[in-house]
């Protein structure tokens, strides 16, 4: 079992924290107890700095348990997750400040957190019934979409090989979309540290 204090200080000014995002894309201290909606973070400033700064832990320290970090000045920010660190918490149909659709991700309302929704390229697992999405490239490309959101969009999925396999046809504001399940090839195990693939 990993030891740590949260606050610790291995070096002069340096303090290290330990985060953790469910696969919801809350975010908690990693060692609260509860871990629920009144327990997760919600001041959006807070949050939108730290989904903006998040990238692949290669301190050497806790990279294992923890392979992600938001640094912010001397503080490390240390974060472990349940399935990916890039959660799409909302789904913004025909954006008015884009006209197109958009998933957003870190509960911050930031118009820095967000990407196009791209219908051909969705992809759900049959053996986890989670939906995935292409997501941030520095962070291994892929983002989960929340279970809310998943499950209203699934029923637009076609299954031409089976439902043992993954969807092939998504049908999208009336237009029915090939699914490339390109994503597939990006979802390993180990592929991020974090996946419970």
């Amino acid at each position: 079992m990993i030891h740590y204090i949260q606050g610790q200080s291995p070096e002069p000014k340096i303090r290290e924290y330990f985060y953790y995002i469910d696969h919801q894309g809350q975010l908690f201290l990693d060692d609260a107890k509860m871990k629920n909606f009144t327990s997760c973070f919600k001041e959006k400033k807070f949050l939108d700095f730290f989904f903006k700064q998040i990238k692949h832990n290669e301190t050497g320290r806790y990279a294992e348990e923890f392979p992600y970090l938001s640094p912010c000045g001397r503080e490390r920010n240390y974060i472990r997750c349940d399935d990916r660190p890039i959660v799409y918490v909302h789904l913004t149909e025909n954006s008015p400040s884009t006209s197109e659709d958009i998933l957003s991700y870190g509960y911050a309302g930031s118009p820095t957190l967000r990407v196009p929704f791209q219908p051909e390229k969705i992809c759900m697992l049959p053996s986890t019934g989670r939906i995935y999405h292409p997501g941030i490239e520095r962070l291994g490309g892929v983002g989960l979409i929340k279970s809310s959101i998943a499950i209203a969009i699934s029923k637009h999925f076609e299954f031409k090989n089976g439902e043992e396999f993954p969807p092939t046809h998504f049908t999208w504001k009336g237009v029915k979309y090939t699914l490339t399940n390109e994503l597939l090839s990006r979802m390993t195990p180990d592929s991020d540290g974090c996946s419970n693939l």
